[in-house]
């Protein structure tokens, strides 16, 4: 169609009328974002002559995605979890805060109850059979780079077939396996015991791999290993650590990579590391410092409210 109407008086004050602004019930905010969101549509379907049955299929896209609760999957991979940190490290410039370890996006598949162990813990619960144990430590450092007794830092990631416990769809894992909460001992050290995870795919047969298809996109993720770090006086921080050598290191659809957090990762063989470990053969060691941020004028700027997983 060549015919424009967006602009007109009746699209304006219909637009106005379809979000609730002319009314005095509900929500002022609800109304300021959706006047803004469904007027950019209205004007993306006239500029970019939309037809009804590409908006209709749209609509059935959506459907779809809310029953295979893949929102969560498609919000990184369209790249609006980066979006907000990038967005969280611009006002951090603007402010002049000083910030430690980078953050990086959450993701949909953390689970909050797990275990809580202290100072050290073992994360997977040994079923694993192509698991490769990996030894991971590290210091918590507070925003003056001081060691943080007492700091809790909450570990998750996927077992070698890319599944985490909780969504894992052949039912293998036990609850809450390769997810623990650990606090930090008197030195501010945590510790744990693992299987160096693999990378992983959206669903193929999924909405989110779907629209990837359609922009000529792949849907894997390199290896990862997610971390929630808090305490008393600090922001709290959101980030993952890839593991080093990863083929798509570089390529995630995520787009959660970030300098600073690709740590080295060493194989150990020679009997005395194995022995320090208490271990029985060879292992990967990662060692990583965690270092928080303060609190800016005495608020955690920092905390997202979502949705997420609560397992008893």
């Amino acid at each position: 169609m060549s015919v424009k109407i967006f602009d007109s008086s009746e699209v304006q004050d219909f637009l106005r009328l379809a979000s609730g602004l002319d009314g005095k019930a509900g929500s002022a905010r609800a109304k300021e974002i959706i006047h803004r969101i469904v007027s950019d549509l209205y004007k993306a379907i006239e500029d970019l002559n939309i037809t009804s049955d590409e908006y209709w299929a749209g609509v059935a896209y959506l459907n779809t995605l809310g029953a295979r609760g893949e929102a969560g999957l498609l919000s990184p991979g369209l790249g609006f979890d980066r979006y907000f940190d990038m967005r969280m490290d611009a006002e951090d410039e603007s402010q002049g805060a000083k910030t430690g370890t980078p953050r990086t996006i959450e993701g949909p598949l953390y689970v909050s109850g797990a275990p809580v162990e202290q100072g050290f813990a073992r994360l997977d619960d040994g079923s694993d059979p192509n698991g490769h144990t990996l030894i991971m430590h590290g210091t918590v450092r507070g925003a003056d780079g001081a060691p943080m007794p007492g700091a809790k830092v909450e570990v998750w990631h996927c077992n070698t077939k890319g599944f985490y416990s909780h969504f894992d769809p052949t039912g293998e894992q036990t609850p809450f396996n390769m997810r623990r909460t650990i606090i930090a001992d008197a030195k501010g050290q945590y510790r744990f015991q693992s299987i160096v995870p693999h990378g992983y795919g959206c669903p193929p047969d999924g909405p989110t791999q779907q629209l990837l298809n359609l922009l000529g996109r792949h849907g894997n993720r390199p290896a990862h290993i997610h971390f929630f770090v808090t305490a008393d006086g600090h922001r709290k921080l959101t980030t993952q650590i890839n593991i080093d050598g990863d083929p798509l290191l570089n390529d995630d659809f995520a787009y959660a990579t970030r300098e600073g957090l690709v740590p080295p990762l060493f194989e150990r063989t020679d009997e005395a590391s194995i022995k320090a470990n208490g271990l029985s053969g060879p292992f990967a060691e990662i060692e990583f410092d965690l270092t928080l941020s303060a609190l800016i004028d005495g608020e955690d700027t920092q905390i997202v409210d979502r949705p997420r997983l609560a397992v008893a």
